[in-house]
C-alpha cells in the first residue's frame, strides 16, 4: 500500500488484481502515453452525462468510459479535473463500457483517494512503465488501526496552557503522524472533554476566512484550558486528514469549484471524491491508546458522535462549539448545517 500511494504520486501504473494497468491521469510522468479508455467515479461520469440511475446514487463507483479517438494526458486531466471545466468545456463523445473488473477499480479509486491525487486513471495506456502491484485485499490491511502505536511523547507548554503533553503516533501501515495534547493531568475520575481535529493547513496556520478551523482550534483549546482551571482535563487529537480526507490540493480544488458557484459537498462530489472521507476508527485507536473510554466530546457534528460510538468509544457528552460566521464562510456553515446536519445551536 505503501509503495502504491508513493507510485501514484509519483506517476506510475497500477497493476491490481488482473485488472488493465492503470495510469494516474493527474501524475502520469508517461507524457506520450495513450488510450481511448478511463476510468472515473460516477459523480464525475455524471457530469459528463454518463452515469444511469443507480451509478448515481453511488456517486463513487468507478465507471469505466470509452472516447471515440484516442485520449492523451492534456485530454485526460482535463476530463479528471472539474476545475478545468470552464477552460475546456467541450469533452467527448463518450460512453460508458461494462466494468468486469469492479473491486480493483474500486480499489484504484481509493488509492488515488489516499495519495491525495484525482480518481481518474488511463485504462491499458500505453507506453507505459513498470508498474506496482496491489490487491484489494491490501486495503482492508492498510486500514486496520491496531497497527497504530504511541511512538514518543513529551511535556509540551502551549500557550492555551502550560500543563500540556504531547503524544505522537505512528502506524508502519501509514505515513501520516497524527499527535494528541493532553491538556492537564489525566484523571480517571473526571471525564475529559475531548476535540478531534483535523488538519487545515489554510486554517489553523495561514488564517483563512473560508473556513471555521482555525477558530475552532483555539477555542478547544481555550475551553480545555478552562476545564483545568476547574479540576478537570481535555485531550485534543490532531488527526493528518486535510481536506476532510481528500488531500490539500484537492482541497484547493475544492475551493476553486466553491468559486464557480458550488457548496464544499457539490466540489467534493464534481471532483470524484467522498463529501466525507476522514478515518474515525484512527481517532478510537488513538483514544483507546490513551485510556479514553468515555469523553465529553467538543463538535457540532452528530455524525461525529456515531461514529466514534460505532468504535466502542462512549461519548457521554456532546459539547457544542459557538463561533460566529463571516461572510467568507456563511454558506460553508450553512452548508454543514443543512446537508450534513451539524448542530450549531
Amino acid at each position: 500500500m505503501a509503495q502504491a500511494i508513493d507510485g501514484l504520486r509519483h506517476g506510475w501504473p497500477l497493476a491490481i488484481d488482473g485488472a488493465p494497468l492503470l495510469l494516474p491521469a493527474e501524475t502520469a510522468i508517461r507524457r506520450e502515453a495513450s488510450t481511448a479508455r478511463m476510468l472515473i467515479s460516477a459523480a464525475r461520469a455524471a457530469t459528463l452525462q454518463l452515469a444511469n440511475q443507480r451509478e448515481a446514487a453511488r456517486p463513487h463507483a468507478p465507471v469505466l468510459i470509452r472516447a471515440a479517438e484516442q485520449l492523451d494526458l492534456g485530454a485526460a486531466q482535463a476530463i479528471a479535473d472539474p476545475s478545468l471545466d470552464l477552460a475546456a468545456p467541450l469533452k467527448g463523445p463518450f460512453r460508458a463500457e461494462p466494468l468486469q473488473w469492479n473491486r480493483a477499480a474500486t480499489a484504484a479509486l481509493e488509492l488515488a483517494r489516499l495519495a491525495g491525487i484525482l480518481p481518474a486513471f488511463l485504462v491499458g495506456a500505453e507506453p507505459a512503465d513498470e508498474p506496482v502491484a496491489v490487491e484489494p485485499g491490501d486495503l482492508e490491511t492498510f486500514a486496520d488501526t491496531q497497527a497504530l502505536t504511541i511512538a514518543t511523547r513529551a511535556r509540551l507548554p502551549v500557550a492555551a496552557c502550560e500543563e500540556t503533553e504531547i503524544v505522537a503516533f505512528r502506524s508502519a501501515n501509514d505515513l501520516r503522524e497524527h499527535v494528541a495534547l493532553v491538556i492537564g493531568t489525566q484523571n480517571a475520575d473526571r471525564i475529559p472533554l475531548v476535540r478531534l481535529h483535523s488538519e487545515c493547513l489554510t486554517g489553523d496556520i495561514l488564517g483563512s476566512l473560508k473556513c471555521d478551523c482555525g477558530p475552532q482550534l483555539d477555542t478547544a483549546l481555550s475551553a480545555m484550558a478552562v476545564e483545568v482551571a476547574q479540576g478537570g482535563w481535555g485531550v485534543l487529537l490532531y488527526l493528518r486528514q486535510e481536506g476532510r480526507g481528500i488531500g490539500l490540493i484537492n482541497k484547493l480544488r475544492a475551493y476553486r469549484l466553491q468559486d464557480q458557484g458550488f457548496d464544499t459537498l457539490e466540489a467534493n462530489r464534481r471532483l470524484g471524491l467522498p463529501e466525507e472521507a476522514r478515518d474515525f476508527p484512527v481517532a478510537a485507536r488513538m483514544m483507546d491508546l490513551l485510556g479514553l473510554w468515555s469523553i465529553r466530546l467538543l463538535t457540532n457534528n452528530p455524525a461525529k458522535v456515531a461514529a466514534l460510538q460505532q468504535c466502542g468509544i462512549t461519548v457521554a457528552e456532546r459539547v457544542p462549539h459557538h463561533l460566529a460566521p463571516n461572510p467568507h464562510n456563511a454558506r460553508y456553515l450553512a452548508t454543514k448545517r443543512d446537508k450534513s446536519g451539524h448542530l450549531f445551536e
